[in-house]
């Protein structure tokens, strides 16, 4: 079985409201509105303040802000865990649901 590399995120541009762009480990660009990701009391400054939320860096290939709160790269990539590449695997847009573009 040939196993690809993992692809994480290897920056992090925040564009307006919750969105965020990402630049990923395989070269590409994806927009994400992260909004309703930005659940619990971890998040609620970064939800509510442009600033701190515009503090989002790369760390271990996802995103994190200063106050430790972070999320799942396959979420903020794939919608869900990345797509299966063995033969006969579904496609990603039939295994993961999308987020908000």
């Amino acid at each position: 079985m040939i196993r690809m590399p993992l692809v994480r995120i290897r920056t992090v541009e925040p564009i307006g409201g919750h969105r965020l762009r990402l630049t990923l480990t395989d070269g590409s660009t994806i927009e994400r509105d992260i909004g309703a990701l930005l659940v619990g009391p971890v998040f609620d400054e970064i939800r509510r303040d442009d600033a701190v939320f515009a503090a989002a860096r790369v760390e271990g290939g996802t995103v994190v802000w200063p106050n430790g709160a972070d999320l799942c790269p396959d979420v903020l990539i794939w919608g869900g865990p990345p797509p299966d590449e063995s033969p006969g695997s579904q496609d990603a847009a039939s295994v993961a649901p999308s987020l908000p573009r």
